[in-house]
């Protein structure tokens, strides 16, 4: 299981955190977490380097880099796809313009003291979508061939709802396009290849792969900031010999012991 995940030090509260394009059909939004935003607010708007976010942020440099090609991904979702977008939620504390030597008096201006308490993910009053693959009250091991999704509704935190949903045969490269239609932003699954991972990269869709075990408890652990899952997860039964489909998880792909 990962250490648990470092919390990130913001500056500065978007003024605004809501954005929808014109003529918007899809009511569902992408969600920028706060951390995401920061990002992205001190390295393309202040052109920091990497390095000089990641010390502001207190957090590493690779961290940085994979939020920021998070936060470019969902951005680039919301003007392709033409989607709202909500910023909300994340692993941060607000510092307060006291806690870094480069924080300026944007921070004490908008804060007046520090407030050096980590909010956890999905704090905030926008409803996420959280969809598991799922099969037996379990996660199904391979994406690509999944017949359904739990699709969790989380708001401040908490379960809200849940539903069970059929595919409808969507395979691969569809379901990317079933998940994004159903308002989800962010995925459970076992074994995953690379192709689909792009898809849902290109949707805005979070992805957390190579979790075994219950669709509940994965869910509830995610919430509380303690799911194990692996960010380099690979399958690809195209190179494997299966008598069933279903067999991922004996093979090991959540385990990344398939390669593609």
């Amino acid at each position: 299981m990962p250490r648990p995940q470092r919390c990130r030090r913001i500056c500065v509260l978007p003024k605004n955190d809501t954005f929808n394009p014109t003529n918007c059909r899809n009511n569902e939004p992408v969600v920028l977490t706060l951390d995401e935003y920061e990002v992205i607010r001190l390295v393309d708007l202040e052109e920091k380097t990497h390095e000089q976010c990641a010390a502001q942020m207190d957090i590493s440099r690779s961290t940085v880099q994979e939020i920021y090609e998070s936060a470019r991904r969902k951005l680039a979702a919301c003007l392709v796809y033409g989607r709202k977008i909500v910023i909300s939620g994340g692993n941060y504390r607000i510092c307060g313009g006291k806690e870094h030597e480069s924080c300026g008096s944007c921070c004490r201006q908008s804060f007046g003291t520090s407030k050096n308490v980590c909010k956890t993910a999905q704090k905030g009053d926008h409803i996420m979508k959280i969809a598991v693959t799922y099969e037996d009250r379990q996660i199904f091991q391979h994406f690509g061939h999944t017949e359904k999704f739990k699709i969790y509704e989380i708001k401040e935190g908490k379960i809200e709802n849940t539903q069970v949903v059929d595919t409808n045969g969507s395979g691969h490269g569809a379901l990317a396009s079933f998940l994004m239609k159903n308002g989800v932003d962010t995925l459970i699954c076992g074994g995953i290849g690379g192709g689909a991972q792009t898809a849902l990269s290109e949707a805005g869709i979070k992805l957390y792969g190579g979790v075994y075990g219950n669709a509940d408890d994965a869910v509830k652990a995610l919430l509380d900031g303690n799911l194990g899952y692996n960010p380099n997860v690979h399958c690809s039964h195209h190179n494997h010999e299966h008598g069933d489909v279903r067999s991922c998880g004996d093979h090991g792909c959540g385990n990344h012991k398939c390669h593609e």
